[in-house]
């Protein structure tokens, strides 16, 4: 997860930046509509392969070919792919975490949202969006904009490797039924703040997908969709592709 900033309001990356420079403290404090203020420690994105969760390690293991790695953060998973002999470009939005990334030896790094990302810019195998990485799309709509976005980036055979949550049980009542306004936004659509020190960051939208409507927007753009695990805390990891004769198609728009 690596979150959207301006050039003028980057608490993760100066958060992530003063990580790198050795104070280890270094905490954000993340505000949201949904729940109470939490902390986020900056050591979180500084993580090593063991200290990083099953889904994450399986995803990395699900690579394959050239990755775009999207919210890069510190830059812990393209790090390891690099290790493991892969060809990774990371990219993110907040300028620090650029620079970490590039200080921490990361080859291949720019600064864009992952919309922005240039078709031109080459074909890529795997898509990587971890720490509930789907959520940068924002929203539904963005979701579905991401995925027909994706489809200029993919080589043949490509794929999308993600993980997100459904917080449904954020809006349990006493009795365990959902409490939510079904004429409202979608209730996985999330607004947050981060704070570092005296620095409050520009609100921005979240998405937490739960995996029937991930499925949904999915196979409607043309991806087959493949659940590959679950964990305790509802959180998945997803794998999409291209159906061979949306494949097709993609190909012959692109000749």
């Amino acid at each position: 997860m690596s979150a959207l900033h301006t050039a003028q309001s980057d608490p993760l990356g100066h958060a992530l930046l003063d990580y790198q420079d050795g104070q280890l403290d270094a905490t954000l404090t993340v505000f949201s509509n949904v729940a109470e203020e939490e902390p986020l420690p900056a050591s979180y994105f500084f993580r090593s392969l063991w200290e990083m969760p099953e889904l994450e390690r399986m995803a990395l293991e699900e690579c394959r070919g050239h990755v775009l790695d999207l919210g890069g953060g510190a830059g812990c998973h393209a790090l390891e792919l690099q290790n493991r002999g892969f060809q990774v470009k990371s990219v993110d939005v907040s300028e620090g975490a650029v620079r970490v990334m590039q200080a921490r030896g990361v080859r291949e790094v720019a600064q864009h949202n992952i919309f922005d990302i240039a078709p031109e810019a080459g074909k890529y195998d795997t898509l990587l969006m971890l720490m509930n990485g789907l959520g940068l799309v924002g929203t539904l709509e963005g979701l579905e904009r991401f995925l027909h976005h994706a489809k200029t980036l993919l080589a043949p055979g490509g794929q999308i490797l993600g993980t997100s949550s459904d917080i449904s049980y954020l809006y349990e009542d006493e009795d365990g039924a959902l409490v939510f306004d079904l004429n409202g936004p979608y209730y996985g659509e999330v607004e947050y703040t981060m704070h570092y020190n005296d620095q409050a960051g520009t609100q921005f939208h979240w998405l937490f997908a739960d995996a029937s409507i991930l499925q949904d927007y999915a196979e409607q753009a043309g991806y087959e969709v493949e659940f590959l695990d679950e964990d305790e805390q509802q959180q998945y990891l997803v794998r999409l592709t291209l159906r061979p004769e949306r494949e097709a198609q993609n190909q012959n728009a692109k000749n």
